[in-house]
């Protein structure tokens, strides 16, 4: 045995301390730092974030609406990623992004990917999850552990962001990202579209907590429902180009 190989292991290369309780600031960080430094190196400053339910197939006879849902959304992720290709800005690309599972976030990776574009996925490390779905980007694939830092980068780079039918996580999603604006801990002005009033004028009675005067009318501006991808399309990029001077 030489020298060397009596050394004690580094700091940085010991993993039973790196995946012990004391080194999770260090974890921390790196779901921080690297998630920055790959976005840096592949020019992601501008995202357009998909929520919806991780239930949903391309094509469910036992659900068809939340099929119908599934094919709207790759056809969204389709146009948004066209559009924003054709954008004559050195700066500006918006890239679409989801949580990178199945069901809607798979379709928006879908549609990015058959327009040829780029598309962040976001994942999370769950007991009854799948992994990273296979339209999401390779160089943009994300693997989290800590939900908060995942949250983080869903709406640091958002643009825009829309919210397609979902169960608890897109609710938990949708209602953070509203407090967050609602309360200015966000300051990046950016449309907030739900998509599908069949559904969501029916999984939240908006004026009924207007009513009981725990939030404000006003607060009802901050999104906006919408149906079908037309009016959709129309609306975000109408947004895009007013808020970044596109045109």
């Amino acid at each position: 045995m030489n020298q060397k190989d009596k050394l004690p292991v580094k700091a940085y290369r010991n993993l039973d301390f790196l995946n012990s309780p004391d080194a999770r600031v260090i974890r921390l960080l790196a779901e921080y730092l690297e998630p920055a430094h790959r976005f840096e190196r592949f020019n992601v400053e501008d995202t357009i974030v998909f929520f919806g339910s991780a239930r949903a197939l391309p094509d469910d006879p036992g659900n068809p609406r939340l099929s119908r849902y599934y094919r709207e959304a790759e056809e969204l992720a389709f146009r948004m990623t066209e559009w924003s290709k054709a954008l004559n800005q050195k700066r500006r690309r918006f890239i679409i992004a989801s949580g990178g599972g199945p069901g809607i976030m798979e379709a928006a990776n879908r549609g990015a990917s058959r327009a040829r574009g780029l598309s962040v996925g976001l994942g999370i490390s769950l007991p009854h999850e799948q992994g990273i779905n296979e339209f999401v980007s390779r160089e943009l694939a994300f693997e989290f552990h800590y939900f908060f830092l995942r949250k983080f980068w869903f709406v640091y780079l958002a643009k825009a962001l829309i919210v397609f039918p979902g169960g608890f996580g897109t609710l938990d999603e949708l209602f953070e990202i509203l407090t967050l604006v609602q309360t200015g801990k966000t300051s990046t002005p950016r449309p907030i579209v739900l998509y599908g009033r069949e559904f969501w004028d029916g999984a939240v009675n908006w004026e009924r907590l207007v009513d009981w005067g725990v939030i404000d009318q006003r607060d009802l501006d901050l999104f906006r429902v919408v149906d079908g991808v037309d009016e959709a399309f129309g609306y975000l990029t109408e947004e895009l180009t007013r808020r970044y001077q596109l045109g």
